[in-house]
């Protein structure tokens, strides 16, 4: 059967349904909050030709899309950027578990998407507890419609999410379901003793959640998880087919490093550091077809002025290395590593953020 009660019968024996969820999870229904054609698994689903697999995907623990560029029409060949979804239940949980939210607290949550998150804090709050805010006017409708249609009636707003919504402040907790590169201090204005929860981070490394106390006008937390959700659209950098970033190929600078690409790849804490540096930037991976463990490591500059390639060889000394632009990614990369490895290779959970009037910063703990 594919109902709420499948989806926390396969989240129980997952073991992450936190103690006060459980009868949130099994009591609202998720297919009121989805579209009749959604995607899950890489695949399209139509709920009218083929209903069970479309409620099978629905109660299970999902990652379902079901927005791409932002609405907008997508011919064949166009880049396909996930713009909206349903976050996997787990990770939903995983959240709400951080929000320590309790009985009479008053949440915002920033991204309203389809409303399910909305429904679950609803669901254990009061609707009159809840207020969420989307920056898609179709979205903050669409999900107004299904909260209605479930029977829970938070207030929802259309808007940009980096405002938050000081009509209904102040909050005693702060919910993004997208990634900031930064937190916005209304954020810690709007919560002034409260728990704020958002994925952050910037381009080059954007898999934590960040969870902030906030007293006394400033807020200061620590990060934890490995969270993988859709950037702000406030100043959401260009994304594209990797060819949409590669230019003046003739006039790249060759080099090479002992340092193998694949040495980032498979460090999160590394990755997190050199992120520190490089917010700017991001990398794709790509593998070689042919079984042989050659691999591309490309540095893309979100301002699409410059590149950089490092090329693994398994069982090789020195990797080539081809940069192109004003900046010199690979280098930029490789000196932030290299800082990484002098200071420690420290932990991320050695990383702590503070938000301020005067902005953002990462520090680390000294032991």
């Amino acid at each position: 059967m594919s109902t709420p009660a499948r989806l926390l019968e396969i989240l129980t024996s997952q073991g992450v349904v936190p103690t006060g969820w459980a009868d949130t999870v099994g009591a609202v229904r998720r297919e009121l909050f989805l579209p009749d054609t959604i995607e899950a698994g890489g695949s399209a689903i139509s709920r009218d030709e083929s209903p069970e697999w479309w409620l099978a995907a629905v109660y299970d623990d999902l990652h379902i899309i079901t927005q791409i560029n932002d609405g907008r029409e997508t011919p064949e060949g166009t880049y396909r950027l996930p713009t909206s979804s349903s976050s996997l239940p787990s990770i939903m949980l995983e959240m709400l578990d951080l929000l320590e939210v309790r009985e009479g607290q008053r949440v915002l949550e920033l991204g309203a998407a389809t409303g399910y998150n909305a429904a679950w804090l609803a669901h254990r709050l009061g609707s009159d507890q809840v207020t969420s805010v989307d920056i898609d006017p179709a979205l903050a409708e669409q999900a107004a419609r299904n909260l209605d249609a479930a029977g829970f009636h938070p207030q929802v707003f259309c808007g940009p999410g980096e405002y938050g919504w000081p009509d209904q402040a102040p909050y005693d907790r702060v919910i993004a379901t997208y990634t900031v590169p930064e937190v916005p201090y209304a954020w810690v204005e709007q919560a002034p003793t409260g728990r704020i929860i958002t994925p952050w981070g910037g381009s080059f490394f954007p898999y934590s959640f960040a969870v902030l106390e906030v007293t006394d006008g400033e807020a200061h937390g620590r990060f934890t998880g490995y969270p993988a959700f859709m950037r702000t659209r406030h100043n959401r950098p260009h994304r594209g087919h990797l060819a949409d970033f590669l230019h003046h190929r003739e006039e790249a600078v060759e080099s090479r490093t002992a340092l193998s690409p694949l040495t980032f790849d498979g460090d999160p804490d590394a990755l997190f550091f050199i992120g520190l540096d490089l917010p700017d930037a991001w990398y794709v991976r790509v593998d070689a077809d042919d079984d042989s463990g050659e691999a591309t490591f490309w540095i893309l500059a979100d301002d699409q002025s410059s590149w950089a390639a490092a090329d693994h060889v398994p069982g090789a000394g020195e990797y080539a290395v081809t940069q192109y632009g004003p900046r010199s990614l690979w280098d930029e990369a490789e000196r932030s590593y290299r800082r990484w490895e002098e200071r420690g290779r420290p932990e991320r959970d050695r990383a702590r953020l503070s938000v301020t009037r005067d902005g953002e910063q990462v520090s680390l703990l000294v032991t």
